[in-house]
């Protein structure tokens, strides 16, 4: 399998082009602002043919460039529906200091010609990859991740968390859309049931896995320790 990742933007959002190998069709995951050129050297590179673009999540630093992305490629865009209205208007995903960084500037987002909706334990068979969409509510109602097998070097699958689970910390969720007991929630019930040996590619930062972060993340080790004692608060939060 193929996985090239770049951090795009003033954002430092991961990019990922996966594939089954050089010239082949290819998918492309969260393509953020100032992603087109990280893209168009990964598919020059390994000479591929992008045919999906998956997003995790609305935000606009994650879907910045589905849109011309997917029209140059002539790809299908996915995306859950709770957070299908922020394609064509992030405006009402962002926080206070993101819109006031971009007003001013001349903007103009919009669907891609063509959307499809994703629904939790999807099965997406893609470039001859498959890929298990989980949703994940919490950072925003329609987050998602996706997870798709790699079985090498003792690795079961990959999963591609957006702004769901990162290197030592989670998402935040103080934005529009963001609810942290449901962020706890989908942490819970959607990563902590997951096999240690899974690499964890997140929208920001270093790649990890989820016996790495059961370890040492603290927050989900408040939730373990919430497991143990019931009645237990959790007060963690970004």
């Amino acid at each position: 399998m193929l996985i090239a990742g770049f951090p795009a933007g003033p954002w430092g959002t991961n990019c990922y082009v996966v594939a089954t190998g050089p010239g082949a069709e290819c998918v492309i995951i969260d393509p953020g602002k100032d992603a087109t050129a990280g893209v168009e050297a990964v598919i020059a590179e390994h000479k591929l043919k992008p045919v999906s673009v998956l997003v995790t999540h609305g935000h606009v630093d994650h879907m910045w460039c589905v849109a011309p992305v997917a029209g140059t490629y002539d790809a299908t865009a996915y995306i859950h529906p709770l957070d299908r209205h922020l394609l064509a208007n992030p405006m009402m995903g962002m926080s206070a200091e993101t819109t006031a960084m971009l007003l001013g500037g001349k903007y103009e987002f919009a669907e891609p010609d063509r959307v499809e909706e994703l629904s939790d334990a999807q099965v997406l068979e893609l470039a001859g990859l498959q890929f298990v969409v989980d949703h994940t509510p919490g950072h925003t109602e329609g987050s998602v991740v996706f997870r798709t097998p790699y079985r090498e070097q003792d690795i079961a699958e990959v999963m591609f968390s957006g702004d769901l689970l990162f290197a030592g910390s989670i998402g935040r969720t103080d934005l529009p859309g963001g609810d942290h007991a449901t962020m706890l929630e989908s942490l819970r019930t959607k990563v902590l049931p997951l096999a240690d040996n899974i690499v964890v590619l997140p929208g920001h930062g270093e790649q990890t896995s989820i016996g790495q972060e059961r370890a040492t993340n603290p927050f989900l080790a408040d939730l373990l320790d919430d497991d143990s004692h019931p009645t237990a608060p959790i007060t963690r939060g970004l």
